[in-house]
């Protein structure tokens, strides 16, 4: 029986090509099934976050191949295979560890992804996807977390995603965002950590508009903003300097054609759209229109790399904790020791281990 972990990131795959493979938190189990049935897997725990489509499972037979598992996510035809990466065994273990601290995530540190990697593990043992061996992983990941945020300052000070789309925001009006209207599209965990932050760097005038407007309501109403239906939300931007979207609709919400009105109400007045969500809100096609300027997830990257120079310094506490707590954990799941010709084929590409007999191609 081998544990393995499959999947893309921000690290290897643009988002273009991740936001074709997300899968809403809400159907985490239902797909999850999917892949333990039909890619033939003894335990399986899906994860999907902006940043990253991964898929940790337990197999017991070789037959077939990783694309085909990430197939069964997608709706279209997805080339995967230059972007995938694949671990087994006691990698697998560490790579979950880094995963749930946030030692791999795109802002180093961030907590953000504790909680999604919760969600995820909670949704497959609630599915009944999970068995005695992604059980204890998964729980030796969260006390390996508990122990890296109390003894290291990686997380300390580390920002989410939603804070570094307000830095962004900061950068474009030179640092004062006192004079500019923000609206918050969608009120998720994502948008309340943009609304906060905003509201920390002195923003007076915040629109939170989501598709439940007691949501929106209530999270205006704590930071003295504003709720907007969700279907005047784009009337209400003739008015906005910045848009910060972070939904978790399938679809485009904001369409060229949308903007395209917008800016002749607007009166060709400059509109800065900060696109976090994956799948993406707007459609990228809005940047070749005159005064918009839009920025997705991707191009949040170069500003987080300047934001983790100071918390690098607490990565090598945090790899001790990691091969500590893997090293902990490896005899209780029955890992056995690679030798050099198992390390050579998981390196190629579309390797499997073995346990996960995939039907397609």
């Amino acid at each position: 029986m081998s544990l393995f972990v499959a999947g893309l990131s921000h690290k290897t795959a643009p988002v273009e090509l991740r936001e074709q493979l997300a899968v809403r938190p809400s159907q985490l189990g239902c797909h999850g099934c999917r892949l333990r049935i039909v890619g033939g897997l003894d335990e399986v725990v899906l994860l999907s976050t902006c940043n990253r489509v991964e898929i940790y499972g337990v197999a017991c037979s070789v037959n077939g191949n990783v694309k085909s598992l990430f197939q069964l996510l997608s709706k279209y035809v997805c080339d995967v295979r230059e972007h995938l990466y694949v671990h087994e065994g006691a990698d697998a273990i560490a790579h979950l560890f880094s995963v749930a601290s946030g030692l791999d995530s795109m802002v180093l540190g961030e907590t953000e992804i504790t909680g999604q990697v919760k969600h995820a593990y909670e949704s497959a043992h609630a599915a009944r996807l999970t068995g005695a061996t992604l059980n204890r992983v998964f729980q030796k990941a969260f006390q390996a977390v508990k122990e890296i945020r109390t003894r290291t300052a990686v997380g300390r000070g580390a920002t989410s995603v939603g804070s570094v789309a307000v830095e962004l925001a900061e950068k474009i009006f030179r640092h004062d965002l006192s004079k500019q209207t923000v609206m918050i599209i969608g009120a998720g965990k994502m948008g309340e950590a943009c609304v906060r932050h905003l509201a920390k760097k002195g923003a007076h005038s915040i629109l939170v508009s989501n598709r439940s407007f007691d949501h929106a309501q209530a999270l205006a109403t704590e930071f003295n903003g504003q709720a907007i239906r969700f279907d005047d939300c784009l009337d209400s931007m003739a008015d906005v300097d910045i848009v910060v979207s972070s939904t978790g609709c399938p679809q485009t919400i904001l369409h060229r054609a949308d903007v395209e009105k917008l800016m002749q109400t607007r009166r060709n007045r400059p509109l800065f759209l900060i696109d976090i969500a994956v799948p993406r809100d707007i459609d990228p096609a809005v940047q070749q229109i005159d005064n918009v300027y839009l920025y997705n997830i991707d191009d949040l990257e170069a500003i987080v790399r300047q934001n983790v120079q100071h918390r690098e310094q607490e990565l090598a506490l945090c790899r001790a904790i990691i091969e500590k707590h893997t090293a902990a954990l490896l005899p209780k799941i029955g890992a056995a020791k690679e030798n050099d010709h198992d390390v050579r084929i998981r390196s190629q590409p579309g390797w499997l281990p073995d346990g996960a007999a995939v039907v397609g191609s």
